[in-house]
């Protein structure tokens, strides 16, 4: 696994997506989050598809912290089984994912 993971979740509505945004900063599971929305949707749900407009979540963290992230993802998502997803962040300046891993606890501050 990489040192640095993009994570992604959406949520039905700008204020869940906010909220998610900020417990998971506050509680150092990632460095900084993005809200993004609305974006449109297609997918499949209960054997039905649908279509709808989602507020998207992107979670910058240290692949130290996913496995907590994650978790407190899926326990304060207002969805039963909500999207966590994750993809490698092949390159980045060496500045911002030093801040990265220092804003999630990975490495030791200068």
């Amino acid at each position: 696994m990489a040192d640095f993971l993009q994570v992604s979740t959406a949520t039905e509505n700008r204020e869940q997506a906010v909220e998610l945004a900020r417990t998971v900063v506050t509680a150092g599971l990632a460095a900084g989050a993005q809200v993004i929305g609305p974006v449109v949707s297609a997918f499949w749900h209960a054997g039905k598809f649908g279509t709808g407009e989602e507020w998207q979540v992107l979670l910058k963290t240290h692949s130290t912290r996913y496995s907590d992230l994650e978790a407190h993802l899926v326990a304060h998502h207002p969805w039963e089984n909500p999207e966590v997803s994750a993809v490698e962040i092949v390159a980045g300046s060496a500045a911002y994912l030093r801040w990265v891993a220092t804003t999630t606890d990975s490495l030791p501050a200068d």
